[in-house]
């Protein structure tokens, strides 16, 4: 059979594409599957069913006499996998129309998996659970689910990277009806796939988190991280949460001080660790109070600020900023810097908190004199 010219790349020019299409339709392996490529990363799912899902029921009907007795090459594996994505229920309009039983489909996936494809993998362990990954029943699921077999399979896909088969082996083991139902598995692979990325999970986490901040404070900074990285994928949900947990306060309380930051060069040779607060004020929108008493490195926990000056100012609550660009965390990389080795508390070189207030007001009454600005001594 003729096959593409070796010096030139399949598809690269219209005669070289007419030799591999012909090589193809002559039986030539190479060239079927050079085709079944292009056309995949094409998202051609129709042209690639046309000439894949026949060279899929062949691999099956092998297997099922007995001739598949040898392992199936990595391109084999590949076909049928992406036949039985491309046929399965859920994406089945991408097929364009070629219709499958559920038998054969199985088959599909089976040989692939035994074959340690990943996605085939996946598949069978939410068959044999009876669900989609998120661990709602499948409608119309005939038998009942073995677990057993699901979380096995589920295991190995996650094993290769999969993140759904984390999230779905964390939804099994939240499951009433699983004798083995245990919440601290669900909670281990819940976040072993929020780490990979998968933003379902995430959103869990976040959400997980916020709800036990009560057993211990520090939780609703790893709700902020978690809905953080949910939003950051696009969760409006995260987004909603985070406005919630971690609000930016414009009220002018939370913008006087930050508003001042100008002058904060007229007073950075003299006193860099109070121009440094200004700076951080007109950041992250703190208050008077807040920014003067802040012990800078303790609140910087990498994705967002925890402002809690309770010790020393007993009418503030604690909460959260978020961190929500480069350009602050670059500024605030620069400002904990400068507090480095620096004791932010009232023993430390700023004094109380009367000594830091009226050290700013004096010094802005000199920076900016004639401009009106009052600053009483009042907390």
């Amino acid at each position: 059979a003729p096959a593409a010219p070796s010096t030139m790349p399949a598809g690269a020019h219209p005669s070289g594409q007419r030799w591999l299409r012909r090589a193809a339709d002559n039986g030539v392996t190479e060239a079927q599957y050079a085709l079944l490529e292009q056309a995949w990363e094409g998202d051609r799912h129709q042209a690639y069913l046309e000439r894949a899902l026949p060279l899929a029921r062949t691999l099956a009907v092998a297997a099922g006499n007995g001739k598949g007795t040898q392992r199936l090459s990595p391109d084999e594996v590949t076909l049928l996998s992406r036949c039985a994505r491309l046929l399965a229920p859920d994406v089945a309009e991408k097929g364009g129309g070629h219709a499958v039983e559920p038998a054969e489909l199985h088959r599909f996936w089976e040989l692939a998996a035994a074959e340690h494809d990943r996605h085939a993998q996946l598949a069978l362990g939410l068959w044999y659970a009876r669900m989609q990954v998120d661990g709602k029943r499948v409608a119309g699921g005939a038998g009942s689910a073995n677990f057993k077999k699901a979380i096995r399979w589920l295991t190995l896909a996650g094993e290769q990277g999969l993140a759904e088969a984390w999230y779905a082996l964390s939804r099994i083991y939240i499951k009433p009806e699983f004798s083995q139902r245990n919440i601290a598995d669900a909670q281990k692979y819940l976040e072993r796939a929020a780490e990979m990325g998968y933003r379902d999970a995430q959103l869990e986490c976040g959400n997980n988190a916020w709800r036990a901040r009560r057993e211990n404070e520090n939780n609703d900074v790893r709700a902020v991280y978690w809905l953080q990285k949910a939003a950051a994928q696009g969760s409006e949900e995260a987004a909603a949460a985070l406005r919630k947990i971690a609000p930016r306060s414009s009220a002018p309380a939370y913008t006087e001080t930050g508003a001042l930051s100008g002058c904060a060069r007229d007073i950075a040779a003299t006193h860099p660790l109070l121009a440094a607060r200004l700076e951080l004020a007109a950041l992250f929108s703190l208050s008077r109070a807040e920014a003067l008493l802040l012990d800078v490195k303790a609140a910087d926990h990498g994705h967002c600020l925890v402002i809690d000056i309770r010790a020393s100012y007993g009418r503030s609550k604690r909460r959260l900023v978020m961190i929500e660009n480069a350009q602050e965390r670059q500024g605030l990389d620069r400002i904990v810097r400068l507090f480095d080795n620096i004791d932010c508390g009232p023993t430390g070189p700023e004094g109380n908190y009367r000594q830091r207030l009226y050290r700013l007001r004096t010094l802005l009454d000199s920076a900016r004199s004639g401009e009106g600005l009052d600053y009483s001594l009042a907390a």
